[in-house]
């Protein structure tokens, strides 16, 4: 690993620890070396990343080099362009690892560093950048919500008992991971189905972390634990429109099945978290993921790609993208 690879990697773990507050701005960390002077990104209004590095480093920030994930801003929204602090402080190189998409900036901050002499390098850590920008990085070009689609099942792929019961699948480690997720979305959505049927919250329990919009879809009843909640109908591909214009970045279906089949049929999935618990319903009268029709052949058949597997308790986390 070069000493660049390790001080982005270190800007990374600093923009995870941000993770849930920053939207609908993006979560981005920066390192100032030598020194080790670090920052992430404030809630929106706050200060940025770089901003926070460079205030650590004072005056041993001129003729250092300045890390970040995301390439500076260089326009003025609700703080000044972090590519003028970056320069006024003396930074004499900067290491980015990915642009910015964001029609605002789109390379303009590495121009105006270049311009104003500081030597930039883009694409250290650039696929891991990508990866954990992945639900900014979609709202910003598609105007959409990247979209988590979170299952807890029995290994025979079952979500309740033919009676409808299914509280609870998964343990207390899964559980807790799944408001984890909860917690780093914007938005959770729901059928109205869900609604009458468990009458949910849908807020942060378990983890510390902001509850998210809730989002029915149809009309909730007048008493339901969910509201206030965002009620939309029509076709999904307008409701993550609408949500993608309410600054939505990641938006999480949990159900049930008949939204999660809907979603999944659409195509409109970007990651897959399934939680799998060891137990089984043992028939064939247990309720599926998904509810409707399913591929009719084998050629038909939906497959994606893996991202990791991990154990959580007695039960597996399974996180898996289409092909």
């Amino acid at each position: 690993m070069t000493g660049d690879e390790h001080y982005m990697r270190r800007a990374m773990s600093l923009a995870a620890s941000v993770r849930g507050t920053t939207s609908p701005n993006p979560w981005v960390g920066s390192v100032v070396e030598p020194g080790g002077f670090e920052g992430a990104t404030s809630a929106p209004g706050g200060p940025h990343a770089e901003v926070h590095a460079l205030r650590a480093a004072g005056a041993s920030a001129r003729g250092a080099t300045l890390y970040a994930t995301l390439e500076p801003c260089a326009h003025t929204g609700r703080t000044a362009p972090c590519v003028d602090h970056i320069v006024d402080a003396g930074i004499a190189r900067v290491v980015v690892g990915i642009e910015d998409p964001d029609e605002r900036v789109q390379g303009a901050g590495i121009r105006a560093l270049r311009a104003a002499g500081v030597a930039v390098d883009v694409g250290v850590c650039a696929e891991e950048v990508r990866d954990q920008l992945a639900p900014y990085l979609k709202h910003r070009r598609t105007g959409r919500p990247w979209v988590v689609l979170k299952l807890a099942s029995s290994l025979d792929g079952r979500i309740a008992a033919p009676d409808g019961s299914s509280r609870w699948i998964t343990g207390r480690e899964a559980r807790a991971d799944a408001h984890r997720l909860r917690a780093e979305s914007d938005a959770v959505i729901v059928g109205a189905g869900t609604v009458r049927a468990d009458d949910p919250t849908l807020t942060v329990r378990h983890v510390d972390g902001r509850d998210p919009l809730r989002v029915v879809l149809g009309r909730a009843p007048a008493g339901a634990r969910v509201h206030p909640a965002l009620e939309l109908d029509g076709d999904l591909g307008d409701v993550l429109d609408e949500l993608g214009r309410r600054g939505v970045l990641q938006a999480m279906v949990e159900g049930g099945a008949t939204v999660a089949g809907d979603f999944h049929r659409a195509g409109l999935v970007d990651r897959y978290v399934l939680y799998m618990a060891p137990a089984f319903f043992g028939g064939d009268d247990a309720r599926p993921l998904f509810a409707g029709a399913g591929a009719p052949t084998i050629e038909d058949l939906w497959r994606g790609r893996v991202v990791s597997v991990e154990r959580l308790g007695d039960d597996l986390r399974l996180e898996c993208s289409p092909a």
